[in-house]
């Protein structure tokens, strides 16, 4: 069968990135749809009813893609049945495994959703598995798990922006400040427009230091209050991870998978730290 596309996150994170992973997890990373108002409940009310009354695709294909499309409006409970449904006529495929991984993950089914994501491994689809893996240990609070998690997904996907959003946003979390510089950089370089990916630069800059670089990323962007309040909150965490991490670890394991995590406000490999900000702006504005 043909590997369909399935479109990435939830994660990369969104403007709502950090406010989202404060939440929920990563990446950017990793936020559930809310689902609030009159229109979108309207819309995925039509769109199962619609679903209900329409014969099952005749194509894997076909299915698939209404599966996807499902989830996508949140019908997560929904896709599950019908991936029940798609199993049962044409077997189990990586792309049919990775839709139930995320629509357990989605529904509150972690254990569930873990296994389903570990199944995925040893498939064309196994950097969407340690993801979702990185996703679900970062909801749990374990960071140096999740961004363990993540490094093995970037290397098998290493130009996926979200990806690499959500292993900064996980090794900030994990208090390696220093970590988390190359692969949000990356990323925004990657996908500059991304808004979760916006908003981890912007929790960067304020864990290394550059509290007005990072006021003026948030301006630029046009931040809400409250995801403003969050990505502070965040920064709080990322410099309460930092201590904890300087304190207990062994010198020169203080970060995630023995990374040297630099103090929070400061990057000991960038001495030209300051003259980042700029240039990132430019991009932003593009």
């Amino acid at each position: 069968m043909k590997s369909i596309k399935i479109p990435k996150y939830s994660t990369h994170a969104a403007r709502c990135a950090c406010a989202a992973l404060v939440l929920g997890l990563l990446g950017a990373c990793a936020s559930k749809e809310s689902g609030y108002g009159v229109g979108p409940q309207a819309e995925r009310e039509a769109f199962l009813q619609q679903a209900r009354r329409d014969p099952a695709p005749d194509t894997p294909g076909m299915y698939l893609g209404l599966i996807d499309r499902m989830q996508s409006q949140g019908l997560y409970f929904a896709s599950l049945a019908h991936i029940d449904a798609y199993e049962k006529q044409y077997g189990l495929t990586p792309d049919s495994i990775l839709l139930r991984a995320e629509a357990l993950r989605m529904t509150d089914q972690p254990e569930a959703s873990a296994l389903a994501y570990t199944q995925l491994l040893q498939t064309p689809l196994a950097s969407r598995g340690y993801r979702g893996l990185g996703l679900i240990a970062g909801a749990q609070g374990d960071f140096g798990r999740a961004a363990s998690e993540l490094q093995q997904a970037a290397q098998l996907a290493p130009t996926d922006p979200l990806v690499l959003s959500d292993l900064g946003y996980a090794r900030l979390r994990a208090g390696d400040v220093a970590g988390a510089r190359v692969p949000l950089m990356k990323a925004a370089e990657l996908d500059s427009a991304n808004p979760k990916i916006v908003s981890n630069i912007a929790l960067f800059l304020l864990a290394n230091g550059q509290a007005e670089q990072a006021q003026a990323v948030m301006n630029q962007q046009k931040l809400a209050p409250d995801v403003r309040a969050a990505i502070r909150g965040d920064a709080a965490k990322v410099a309460a991870a930092g201590r904890s991490v300087g304190h207990g670890a062994p010198a020169g394991m203080s970060g995630p998978q023995g990374l040297q995590a630099a103090p929070v406000g400061a990057v000991a490999s960038t001495p030209n730290r300051m003259e980042q900000a700029p240039r990132l702006l430019q991009r932003f504005a593009q």
